[in-house]
């Protein structure tokens, strides 16, 4: 399986959508895009994790990027819908102390809107 994502914005929230397998093979199509995000102070992202079937330490690398970019501009960044083996993933990798989840997308867009 490949990998892909979307972007989009929305009430000025970045909404990036993971789709597929994000590993060493395919997530340098993502690192332009996660270096481009919180350019600004302020600046808020939701990445969408619903789509994704799997993610590796490059994958994790990736969005700590995200996570340290996010905090140097005083941003906010919420991950939503991992799905059970991702967030095992994420909670092995020490991850889920660090980093803002949320179960649902719904319930993410509320949360960063607020």
């Amino acid at each position: 399986m490949s990998f892909e994502f979307q972007l989009d914005n929305q009430n000025n929230v970045q909404h990036l959508t993971l789709i597929g397998r994000l590993d060493s093979a395919t997530f340098i199509t993502l690192e332009k895009t996660i270096n481009g995000l919180f350019s600004a102070s302020g600046d808020r992202v939701l990445i969408d994790f619903s789509a994704l079937s799997y993610i590796s330490s490059a994958g994790l690398r990736l969005i700590l990027v995200a996570a340290k970019r996010a905090r140097r501009v005083e941003g906010r960044l919420i991950l939503c819908g991992l799905s059970p083996s991702v967030r095992e993933v994420f909670e092995i990798s020490g991850f889920l102390k660090i980093m803002e989840t949320i179960a649902t997308k719904e319930e993410a867009e509320r949360a960063i809107l607020a």
